[in-house]
């Protein structure tokens, strides 16, 4: 939440410590705050499950190759969670198991 509440210090982080090649800092902020606050959401929701996880697993590879390398245990372990939310989806409790079973003519059995 740090960087939702002063853009500049977050602007500013991507500068110097978060620095991404080839990507302009501005627009890295941007992109993080903004998959930071909804990717959550929507796993908790189970709606796009699937494409959510897949965009964390690469914003996760990124943060491993050009961010924090030494940071690589922890990112194995996001990257494992994330790779079985990418395998199996969010499974019955979700929105996309409700949507998947009305738009292929499911009953509940």
């Amino acid at each position: 939440m740090t960087k939702l509440a002063n853009w500049e210090t977050a602007v500013e982080l991507f500068r110097q410590e978060y620095r991404v090649p080839l990507v302009p800092p501005e627009l890295a902020a941007y992109l993080s705050v903004s998959i930071e606050l909804v990717a959550p959401v929507l796993l908790v929701l189970g709606l796009a499950t699937r494409p959510v996880a897949l965009i964390l697993l690469g914003m996760t590879t990124v943060i491993e190759i050009f961010v924090y390398p030494q940071a690589w245990p922890t990112h194995l372990q996001w990257a494992a969670m994330l790779l079985v939310l990418l395998a199996r989806s969010a499974g019955r409790f979700s929105i996309d198991w409700l949507i998947r079973r009305r738009v292929m003519g499911l009953s509940d059995r």
